[in-house]
């Protein structure tokens, strides 16, 4: 029980990456014809830098390295075990960290469903005027790290800070 109560907020986070991650890419898939646009009604002035684009993707997130996603499958495997592996050994009052891991766990995991049920594809679908098309999963991966760092720093800035105070004196020693 104390397991599942330690692993239950990256599990969940991860899950709704991936649930996120694959609704949008079904209804993608489902709705516009591969290489086709589309953007809601009224919106059109948007289309040159902004839209919704049905691709695909056999490399790493926003497009780079095509061709190798099957190093990218186990990669994520790698990942996603390394982030359970040391998923406890943050403190919970890290949630940014937790939170960071869940996001990038959620994204790997999206990414390789797909890989594997679509011959080592991905489906992209967000783009952004000149940047490779991306999705979910790649921007869960993305803000994870992004988080992550921010975090870290953040938490190196209040150790330094820490060790910068002087020593606080007991008031028994007066």
């Amino acid at each position: 029980m104390k397991q599942i109560r330690l692993y239950a907020p990256l599990f969940i986070t991860a899950g709704m990456v991936i649930a996120l991650d694959q609704w949008t890419k079904h209804l993608v898939r489902t709705n516009i014809p591969q290489g086709g646009a589309w953007l809601p009604a009224g919106w059109e002035f948007l289309f040159p830098y902004a839209r919704i684009i049905h691709w695909y993707n056999t490399g790493a997130a926003f497009g780079m390295l095509q061709g190798y996603g099957w190093i990218f499958s186990i990669l994520a495997f790698v990942v996603a075990g390394l982030i359970v592996y040391y998923y406890p050994q943050v403190e919970a009052s890290d949630w940014w960290m937790r939170l960071a891991m869940g996001m990038q766990m959620g994204g790997a995991l999206g990414n390789v469903i797909d890989r594997f049920l679509f011959d080592m594809r991905v489906t992209d679908f967000i783009s952004v005027g000149n940047f490779p098309v991306f999705n979910i999963a790649d921007s869960s991966i993305t803000v994870g790290v992004l988080f992550l760092l921010a975090g870290i720093w953040y938490k190196e800035q209040q150790e330094a800070k820490n060790k910068a105070l002087p020593p606080q004196e007991s008031p028994a020693s007066e």
